[in-house]
């Protein structure tokens, strides 16, 4: 067992991490690349620098006040994933975004399924089912930016991309949701009815449903109030309260915490304190943002961390890694036949859904931490293997997508 942490030492792991992270974030910008990536990849350097006999960031694994800090950054995160998700523009866009989504879980789902089954016929069914949950995910933040970089967010594809994205997260999180509870109750000696597997379907719905539908009773009575008090930073504590509050009761009703968040996110809208003069001095994000760089930062470098570099020297393992990306991305390419929207380019659309992101590491946290009778549900170098996909697809979007516009622009 791991000493406990002291104030001295959490202190320290701050000191260092911190800083490094902005560095691999610069690093990663200065590329063309998300700034997640350069974190992420400082973190697996970070983790694997035991093998030449550097031992001095060992304790950051193992300390239980980081790791909590790292679910703070990962629910601040998914915030606000929410908050750039409009609900109002993603009904907008119609059928082709919501045809674009299912077809975006379902076949990944099932690739992923079959080939942890292929691979790894021995291992338990529950982690087969999760690897198909993690290539559900589809990161909106990462293709937003792609987009708005290449000045096409006006486009057809861009809003059936941003709009299927969004309804992929959604539908993601429900199934990150469903396969959680299955395997928190295996772990717990128990199995599901079919009964109890709709009772968590009903209920991650009814959850998500029922805080937008609440919210537009509640906020506009909840900001006036906030306004009322005349304190200084009511906007960032009423947020705040929000996604805790919502973390806390989809933990209760047996939801993972970022499904709350991410509901919290979605139905925050600037409608509710924008003509409140004490609260629309400053835009909720730009409160946001000095929390979540401190926080947000420290999930990455420590998702990155999480890797086994050793585990590369299978084989195996290496095939099992590339078949893996190979069909996470031929996954997302089925999205694309879901497009109904006439005059535009399915590849296109295909692409802008491929990135995970930061989206596949929160799935692929959430299954590093579950078990059955005491046996990770995912391993280390099944983790390890998760990461590097999430990695590549992550990196191959932004000059696919460019490179796509600029064809489509020409043909």
């Amino acid at each position: 067992m791991p000493p406990p942490d002291t104030i001295v030492t959490v202190l320290l792991t701050l000191v260092i991490v911190l800083p490094l992270a902005r560095l691999g974030a610069s690093g990663a910008t200065r590329v063309n690349q998300p700034a997640v990536m350069g974190e992420l990849v400082l973190g697996i350097l970070l983790g694997n620098l035991a093998l030449i006999g550097v031992h001095w960031f060992e304790p950051i694994k193992m300390s239980h006040t980081i790791e909590i800090l790292s679910e703070l950054g990962v629910i601040l995160l998914l915030f606000q994933v929410g908050l750039e998700s409009d609900l109002s523009q993603m009904m907008q866009v119609g059928l082709s975004s919501l045809l674009v989504a299912a077809c975006g879980v379902i076949v990944p789902f099932g690739l992923g399924w079959l080939v942890g089954a292929w691979f790894f016929p021995d291992a338990s069914v529950y982690m087969h089912v999760f690897l198909g949950a993690t290539l559900t995910a589809t990161s909106v933040g990462i293709t937003a930016r792609v987009l708005k970089d290449l000045g096409r967010t006006q486009t057809n594809e861009a809003r059936i991309i941003l709009g299927a994205a969004v309804l992929d997260d959604i539908m993601g999180l429900m199934i990150l949701a469903i396969v959680s509870g299955i395997i928190v109750a295996a772990g717990g000696g128990q199995s599901m009815s079919s009964l109890a597997i709709l009772w968590l379907v009903a209920k991650a719905i009814f959850f998500l449903v029922g805080a937008i539908v609440l919210s537009r009773v509640i906020y506009p009575w909840l900001f006036r109030a906030a306004n009322y008090l005349r304190v200084h930073g009511m906007l960032l504590i009423t947020a705040l309260f929000t996604c805790f509050l919502l973390s806390y009761l989809a933990a209760q009703a047996g939801l993972a915490p970022i499904v709350g968040a991410f509901a919290a996110g979605l139905i925050l809208d600037e409608v509710y304190y924008r003509d409140l003069p004490k609260l629309a001095e400053h835009h909720l994000d730009e409160l946001l943002d000095p929390i979540a760089l401190f926080l947000v930062p420290i999930f990455f470098v420590r998702m990155g961390m999480g890797v086994d570099l050793t585990t590369f020297g299978h084989a195996s393992l290496l095939i099992f890694a590339a078949v893996l990306t190979i069909v996470a991305i031929a996954g997302k390419q089925f999205a694309s036949l879901g497009v109904v929207t006439p005059s535009t380019n399915r590849w296109i659309v295909g692409i802008g859904m491929i990135p995970r992101g930061e989206v596949g590491l929160i799935f692929a946290s959430v299954g590093m931490g579950l078990s059955v009778a005491g046996e990770k549900i995912v391993s280390p170098d099944i983790y390890s293997a998760v990461v590097i996909m999430i990695i590549i697809t992550t990196l191959i979007t932004p000059p696919l997508l460019a490179w796509s516009f600029r064809r489509s622009r020409t043909s």
